[in-house]
C-alpha cells in the first residue's frame, strides 16, 4: 500500500504567517503607499530614477514590516538594551571623528556611510518601553526621572551635532512612551504653557529678535534664521524664505480641485525646492488641491488612529508603550512635515512617511509599522 504525500503549496506555507496581520492597518498602508508612488511619479518625473527608487526603498520597508511582525513583542525587549547602548555609542563616535557635510557632523563610516540617530527613532522607544515594563506595578518619581536621562542623552548628542528636525522626532517618540507609562499631568501642563508663552514673545518681539546683529542664547545661527523666516518669510524671499513662500504659492495655486495629475507648474518648473523629499507635500497639494489634501490627511488620522486601537488592546505594558509610541511618532512626522511645507512651522529635516523620498526614511518606516503589526498579532494570539 503506497503512501500518499501531500505537499504544501507556496501559499499555503505562507498563509500561517499572514494568519494575524491587521486588515484595516495594512489598508491604511496601502492607501499611503499608493498615495506616495502616485506623488513621486510626478515630482521626481525629471529625475525618473527616483519613482523606480521609491518603489524598491518601498519594498524592501515592506519586508522589513513582515520579517519584524513575525517576533512577538516580547522578543522585542531582547533588542532594546543592546540597541540603545549601541546608538549612543555611535552617537559619541559621531561627535569625535564623524563625517562633516554642509557645516553638520551627523555621518560616521564604518565600511559604510551611515547616520546613527536614525538609529534612536527606534532604539529610544523600545529602550524607555523596556524600562517601564521591568518597573511595572511599583513606579515612582525616581523611574521616571531615569527615563528621562535615558531619552536627553541621545537628543543631546544629536542636537550637538547638530540636527533638530531627528532630535524632534526621537524626543517626541520618547516623551510619547513616559506619557504613556503614566506621566502625571502637573508635570506635562507647564513645560506646554511655557512654551504657548514663549511662542507669543517671540511673534510679539519679532522685530528685536530678528533684527541683524541680534543672537539670540543656545540656538544656532540657522535655527534662528529659521524662526525669523517662518514669521516673516519676505525678509529673505530669495534665500531662507525661499522654501516657505514657493511651497505655500504651490499648495494655494492647487485651488480645491488641483491642476491635475502631472500638470503642476510650480513642481515641473523647478520653483519648488527638494519637492521629492521635504517639500513633497507643495507638489501634491498643488496637483491634487485641496481635496486632495483632505484626502491624505484623512488616510494618515485613520492610520493612526488604528495604531491606537492597536496600542489599547496590547497584551503587555511594553507591547503598549512601544505601539502608542510609535503611533505618536507617526502623527508627529506628518504634522511637523505639513506645517512647515504649510508655513505654520520652522522648516526642518522631516519627512513625510510614504510620501518623501529616502531610503533610511523608509527603513525606519518599515521597522515602525513591523512593531505594530506584532503588537496587533499578538493582541489576536492571545484572545484566541
Amino acid at each position: 500500500m503506497s503512501t500518499v504525500i501531500h505537499k504544501p503549496s507556496p501559499f499555503q506555507r505562507l498563509m500561517p504567517l499572514l494568519k494575524g496581520f491587521d486588515g484595516p492597518l495594512a489598508f491604511g498602508i496601502f492607501l499611503l503607499a499608493c498615495a506616495g508612488l502616485l506623488t513621486m511619479y510626478s515630482s521626481g518625473f525629471a529625475n525618473g530614477a527616483r519613482f523606480f527608487d521609491h518603489g524598491r526603498n518601498m519594498l524592501i520597508a515592506g519586508f522589513i514590516m513582515f520579517v519584524v511582525a513575525q517576533i512577538p513583542p516580547q522578543r522585542l525587549m531582547a533588542f532594546a538594551v543592546p540597541l540603545y547602548t549601541v546608538g549612543v555609542a555611535l552617537l559619541v563616535a559621531v561627535a569625535l571623528f564623524g563625517l562633516t557635510k554642509k557645516g553638520a557632523r551627523r555621518w560616521l563610516n564604518v565600511g559604510v556611510v551611515i547616520q546613527p540617530s536614525e538609529i534612536m527613532k527606534i532604539a529610544m522607544p523600545l529602550m524607555l518601553a523596556w524600562w517601564f515594563q521591568k518597573r511595572e506595578g511599583q513606579l515612582r518619581p525616581l523611574d521616571f526621572l531615569v527615563a528621562g536621562l535615558l531619552l536627553i542623552v541621545p537628543v543631546a548628542l544629536i542636537v550637538r551635532q547638530p540636527d533638530l528636525g531627528t532630535a524632534i522626532l526621537v524626543l517626541s517618540a520618547g516623551m510619547a512612551v513616559i506619557f504613556f507609562a503614566g506621566l502625571s499631568w502637573w508635570l506635562i501642563v507647564p513645560p506646554i504653557l511655557m512654551g504657548v508663552v514663549g511662542v507669543g514673545l517671540v511673534v510679539f518681539f519679532e522685530p528685536t529678535l530678528c533684527a541683524d546683529g541680534f543672537r539670540w542664547p543656545i540656538l544656532h545661527d540657522y535655527q534662528q534664521q529659521r524662526i525669523c523666516t517662518l514669521l516673516d518669510p519676505s525678509r529673505d524671499p530669495l534665500g531662507k524664505g525661499f522654501h516657505i513662500i514657493q511651497g505655500m504659492i504651490a499648495i494655494g495655486s492647487g485651488g480645491f480641485w488641483g491642476k491635475g495629475f502631472m500638470q503642476g507648474t510650480q513642481t515641473h518648473l523647478d520653483f519648488i525646492p527638494e519637492r521629492t523629499t521635504d517639500f513633497v507635500f507643495a507638489a501634491f497639494g498643488e496637483e491634487f488641491g485641496l481635496i486632495g489634501n483632505l484626502m491624505l490627511i484623512a488616510a494618515f488620522i485613520f492610520l493612526i488612529l488604528r495604531g491606537l486601537a492597536i496600542a489599547v488592546e496590547g497584551p503587555t505594558l511594553f507591547a503598549r508603550l512601544l505601539a502608542g509610541s510609535v503611533t505618536l511618532s507617526l502623527f508627529i512626522y506628518a504634522f511637523v512635515n505639513m506645517g512647515m511645507v504649510s508655513g505654520m512651522l520652522p522648516v526642518v529635516g522631516v519627512p513625510l512617511p510614504f510620501i518623501s523620498y529616502g531610503g533610511t526614511a523608509m527603513v525606519t518606516l518599515g521597522l515602525g509599522l513591523g512593531i505594530l503589526m506584532s503588537v496587533a498579532k499578538a493582541k489576536q494570539l492571545v484572545q484566541s
